[in-house]
């Protein structure tokens, strides 16, 4: 099959040109640069991505294929993808498509053929800029117009949460959770069913009274794209139900807690994609995280929240807790889908928390 040839055009008006696999269409979008060296299918059915052009800069991206069981959502709502190259021929037997299938099948397209490395340095020097991928042929200054009449999205976190609540369970649970869905992650849900908990994922927009009327074991906050700014209805829903329940913030809900708690939320340029060096604060232990950030928290003094975890070499907050509030919150994918499993045994924190709520 002859694939199209396809560009990528920045809005500083520089151009990539590439083939196209996936859909056949033009696609404006911001976009960022991931780091993670596996894990392209969790990065592409990962909501926080929503509406966002990935540059993989690894460069063999597609050799293990798609498998049904690592789906991070269950509709991807990536923009789209850019890759150095893209492997059609996979190996792997758990596989039950090709990448290309997958993207061609969900109406995303992607870019391949593309110097990521020279891409990624200026995304780096240039914030998250807004870009279009578009047929080879479109002329610069009719791609640039395309660029500047597209607005960024305001309302990505209500069009990547659920609808109506539901509900997954697990045999002989200990635990009820009621997750807040701003994006979540597949797979923070199988980790709380793993510690024996049933979970009710509910919309970002939910009441506290009807979370709570629940009458969970804890509260999750979860991950989602942007930022908590651009979804205030999180930060007052835990100011409502704070000291209530034991909560765990991840990403967009930990933004959202820092926040509630008065600390500043900064924004960081091009952000963080991909695998993270972490500083447990309370061990010295350094691991791996997997961070999807926009904005920061340089620090929590001055608030009522102390920090745990920070990242390496920067310094800046990427974990906090609240032992009165029972409050924990993390910027980083603690169950690492992409990446290392480092630091899963946070999961276990958020379980006792609500093992001593119950005891209390």
């Amino acid at each position: 099959m002859k694939r199209p040839e396809k560009k990528l055009v920045l809005e500083n008006g520089q151009e990539f040109y590439g083939i196209g696999f996936g859909a056949d269409c033009r696609r404006v979008c911001e976009i960022v640069f991931n780091t993670s060296v596996v894990g392209y299918q969790e990065i592409v059915s990962d909501p926080s991505y929503a509406e966002q052009i990935v540059v993989m800069t690894y460069p063999l991206i597609g050799n293990y294929g798609i498998t049904d069981e690592d789906f991070e959502s269950r509709t991807p709502s990536i923009g789209g993808l850019v890759v150095r190259e893209c492997c059609d021929t996979p190996s792997n037997f758990r596989y039950t498509k090709t990448l290309e299938e997958e993207l061609e099948e969900r109406g995303i397209p992607c870019l391949s053929g593309v110097d990521t490395r020279m891409l990624t340095k200026i995304i780096r020097d240039s914030g998250r800029p807004m870009a279009a991928i578009v047929e080879a042929e479109m002329p610069k200054e009719e791609a640039l117009k395309l660029i500047a009449a597209t607005e960024r999205p305001k309302d990505l976190v209500r069009r990547v949460s659920c609808r109506k609540r539901w509900v997954t369970r697990t045999s002989g649970h200990k635990y009820h959770v009621v997750a807040v869905d701003c994006g979540i992650k597949y797979s923070i849900i199988s980790h709380l069913k793993e510690r024996g908990c049933n979970v009710t994922i509910v919309p970002f927009n939910a009441s506290a009274e009807d979370i709570l009327a629940f009458n969970p074991d804890g509260i999750l906050l979860s991950n989602g794209p942007a930022s908590a700014f651009e979804a205030p209805e999180v930060r007052s829903l835990f100011e409502e139900i704070k000291g209530r329940k034991p909560v765990l913030g991840i990403g967009l809900g930990m933004e959202a807690i820092g926040l509630a708690y008065g600390a500043t939320l900064v924004p960081m340029g091009c952000g963080v994609h991909g695998d993270h060096p972490v500083r447990d604060l309370a061990t010295g232990r350094i691991n791996i995280g997997v961070l999807n950030q926009s904005y920061r928290f340089d620090t929590v003094e001055g608030t009522a929240l102390t920090a745990t975890h920070a990242a390496v070499p920067e310094g800046y907050i990427l974990g906090f807790e609240n032992k009165e509030d029972k409050v924990i919150g993390f910027q980083f994918h603690m169950e690492s889908a992409p990446g290392p499993q480092d630091n899963v045994y946070l999961f276990d924190r958020f379980i006792e928390m609500m093992e001593e709520q119950n005891h209390a």
